[in-house]
């Protein structure tokens, strides 16, 4: 073969240009794709504004410095691979402390802004529901990622939400414990708010019809600091676990003075305690805490990888569940704009016809048109672990012999 190819020289350097010729039009039209991408991904023209009402300073100020993170890998991501139809999604961020007075204002705030579609936040129910009529009346969609009272999206076909509600966690709760960690009597740490009522009514109804008994139940102020008598009557108690209906700086606080006053029983909580905050605050006080969870980054699920490494290149850190949550959101409302249009009108009309939206927490997302909540959220069972929040399956040891060493 080679000796044929050496005595036809013609045949040999004919072959030769015919090569060189068809790997210049390859490379030709290489060039001319990664200019036609390059292009695509350029997106110019008049952004395309959400407004944002959450907390940036106050006592829930970390959550929406977790927010931020998620919008804007999120927004990098859009904008990066030629935004909406060429036009970049953007967000105006207004400090509601998640004070209900201040949500009332940042909402007239938005609805009087024509170039705002659509509204994302507040942090808690009670602070989005304060100001929901407004948003009806401006036929502005309030989207509240994070809003878990059932009663928020009930009143309006503008209130949305991809939030698990209170009537879906309480009483998965109350399985967790009595059921999979075999925890029959509790003492409860309620924050005594609207959601922390709430929460703690369904949590306590559920486990008395699994059987389990509330053998304590310790409301407390959120700015509340001294724990120390609540803890002696929860001690006289003698409970197999106690129950956090907290957030993280608060929860991390009880955790550290429970441990400090000698109590070892297991500590259990639900997703609001689900940040590296309250690991961090709480420090070896909050290892072994058992947490419902709803997102973790070792969830091998390859949208959940492909997220956690994005976030962890562009922060240098993992993302918790409310940078999960908050990603998650802004890819929605993009769904929403492609179905129905930049406008407040359409988004409005297509959050009831998108389907199957890609989704870290949930895999994909389809709303129910009634109720206006995901349709079949699901949670993660996690324990803290050597300063992380682990899924309790991972480990060789079951939850129950866990609970019991």
């Amino acid at each position: 073969m080679n000796t044929q190819r050496l005595t036809n020289p013609k045949k040999f350097v004919t072959s030769i240009a015919l090569f060189v010729v068809l790997l210049l039009a390859v490379l030709l039209s290489t060039s001319s794709i990664a200019a036609q991408d390059a292009t695509s991904e350029a997106a110019t023209g008049e952004p395309i504004l959400i407004g944002v009402s959450g907390p940036l300073t106050g006592p829930n100020a970390q959550y929406g410095v977790q927010w931020k993170k998620g919008f804007d890998l999120a927004l990098e991501e859009i904008n990066g691979a030629g935004g909406i139809n060429g036009r970049p999604l953007a967000y105006d961020f207004e400090d509601s402390q998640s004070d209900p007075t201040q949500s009332v204002v940042v909402a007239q705030k938005f609805i009087a802004d024509d170039k705002i579609v659509v509204e994302l936040g507040d942090f808690s129910s009670t602070a989005s529901m304060a100001a929901s009529s407004i948003y009806t009346r401006g036929g502005l969609v309030q989207f509240g990622f994070t809003n878990s009272n059932p009663d928020f999206t009930k009143g309006s076909d503008y209130t949305w939400s991809n939030s698990v509600t209170q009537t879906q966690a309480s009483p998965a709760l109350a399985d967790f414990v009595y059921t999979t960690l075999g925890f029959k009597k509790i003492a409860v740490f309620q924050q005594n708010s609207d959601w922390g009522q709430q929460s703690n009514d369904l949590f306590a109804q559920h486990l008395t019809e699994l059987g389990g008994t509330v053998v304590a139940n310790q409301a407390y102020l959120p700015d509340d600091k001294d724990f120390r008598s609540a803890i002696t009557s929860v001690k006289d108690a003698n409970p197999d676990a106690i129950v956090l209906f907290s957030y993280e700086t608060d929860g991390a606080l009880i955790a550290q003075q429970l441990r400090e006053a000698g109590v070892t029983v297991p500590i259990v909580s639900g997703a609001s305690i689900q940040s590296p905050d309250y690991i961090k605050l709480g420090g070896t006080a909050a290892e072994g805490t058992y947490v419902l969870g709803e997102f973790v980054p070792s969830d091998p699920r390859p949208e959940v990888q492909k997220f956690v490494a994005d976030y962890r290149a562009k922060y240098n850190e993992d993302p918790d569940l409310f940078a999960a949550i908050a990603y998650d959101a802004i890819y929605i409302v993009k769904s929403a704009i492609e179905v129905g249009g930049p406008t407040r009108q359409g988004i409005h009309d297509a959050l009831s016809q998108i389907k199957d939206v890609p989704s870290v927490l949930y895999g994909k997302v389809t709303f129910d048109p009634t109720t206006r909540r995901v349709q079949g959220p699901f949670f993660e069972p996690l324990i803290v672990k050597d300063g992380q929040f682990v899924p309790i399956a991972s480990l060789e040891a079951t939850p129950e012999a866990t609970a019991s060493s």
